[in-house]
This record gives structure tokens, sequence and C-alpha cells, in this order.
């Protein structure tokens, strides 16, 4: 009986961990710039491209995000096999025409969905030579409000203004990849200017090979108050 008392306190005293690591927000890294985030049961997927096995392991949606129409954020044959007939689907009207489905979000923005308020914000380019890959208002970044918690997803742009003055983000999702969106320098800098406690670099595969996210983090940890952390993309 003594026994029985005793691994009955132990469980109580172990359980309050158990329950932070189930209510803590996670995010899984499937490719360049598709991911999961799940918090409290809600299974979002961000930009989900590639191959069906690769969501096979996670829940169902009952949101996915788009940022853009391009192909590696975009595929509609992928969204018809892992949406459900009660997902969500959040996206540009670049995208919701070629879907014929979705709830169309532009710039400036804000929705409410399954408990969490969607800011759209603009995604662009700013360089002369690449202001056709990513024009303004074309597509979307986002910043998600889940619970107390705000995640910023980046989609693909460069270091604009309305991404440094981002305010009170606990997790930033940003590209660096040449030329299409910005460099490595560009994207601390920015990071540094908007001060996300922890930053992931993700859409790193430039036309080149692989933007060096070493650097990246070492030129972002003069702050030390950012932790930069690494994720399997690729």
């Amino acid at each position: 009986m003594k026994q029985l008392i005793t691994t009955f306190v132990l469980l109580l005293a172990v359980a309050p961990l158990f329950s932070n690591n189930i209510d803590k927000i996670q995010f899984h890294a499937v490719e360049h710039a598709s991911f999961i985030i799940q918090k409290d049961g809600l299974t979002i997927y961000v930009d989900p491209v590639g191959q069906i096995k690769n969501y096979q392991a996670y829940p169902a949606p009952q949101l996915i995000l788009i940022t853009h129409a391009h192909g590696d954020h975009f595929d509609k044959n992928l969204l018809e096999k892992i949406k459900t007939d009660k997902t969500i689907i959040i996206a540009p009207k670049s995208v919701t025409d070629q879907l014929g489905y979705g709830k169309t979000v532009s710039n400036g923005q804000t929705v409410s969905v399954s408990g969490i308020t969607i800011d759209a914000i603009p995604m662009y380019n700013t360089t002369k030579e690449r202001l056709m890959f990513h024009p303004k208002g074309a597509g979307n970044g986002y910043v998600l409000t889940i619970g107390n918690e705000r995640v910023y997803i980046s989609g693909d742009t460069e270091y604009i203004p309305e991404m440094r003055a981002l305010k009170n983000i606990d997790y930033a999702f940003i590209c660096m990849n040449l030329p299409y969106t910005m460099a490595v320098e560009q994207a601390a800098s920015a990071v540094l200017d908007f001060k996300p406690k922890h930053v992931y670099p993700y859409h790193y595969r430039s036309k080149d090979g692989f933007s060096d996210i070493e650097k990246f983090k070492k030129l972002v940890s003069v702050d030390p108050h950012i932790d930069v952390i690494f994720l399997k993309w690729y």
C-alpha cells in the first residue's frame, strides 16, 4: 500500500511536465517552405507541397495557410488530397482564383479561425532586378496569434519595412535565398530590428545551392535574446 501511494504521488508530480509538453507549440519542418504547426489539438499546414506521404504522420489540418501561388508554396493536387470538408484554407486571391474555393485574404486584413487570429501582411521584393519575382500585393506573409503566442511566417520577401516594424513576435520563420528573396545578411538585419524570441531559417535553398544559415546564426547572435533554431528542411 505504501508503495502504491508513493507511486501515485510521483505521478502527480510528473503530470505537469507532460501537460506542459502537450500544450507547447510545436513546429515540424516538411521541406523548403512547407511546415506544420501544432498547438492544443490544432493542426495548421503552411504552404504544403510535395509528396502526400510527408503529411501522413500528422492529423488532418483544421487550417491551411498559403502565402502565394508559386509551385514551391502551392500545390493544388496535394491540397485536394490532404484537406477535409472541415479544413479552412486561407490564401491570397492569386491562389483562391486557381482553386475555386478557400477564403481570400489580402495584405492588411485580419481574420479569426479556430480560435486564432491571422494577420495578412505584405511580402514582396524591393530590389529592382528582383521585382518580377514577388510583386507587392500578390502574396501574404502571416502573423498568427495562437493563445498568447505570436508566429510570423515571412513567405517570399525581402527585408521590407513591414517586417522590420513587427512587434512582440515569439517565433519567426525567415526566408533567405537569392535571387528570389534576400541574402543572409539582409535577413539577419531584419531579425535584429524586430527581435523575435525564436527564429527559424527556412526557404534557404537558392539558385546556386544553400544559403549559409550558420553565418545567419552568427550575425544574429549579437543579440543574446534571440534564439536561432535549425530544423531539418532538406
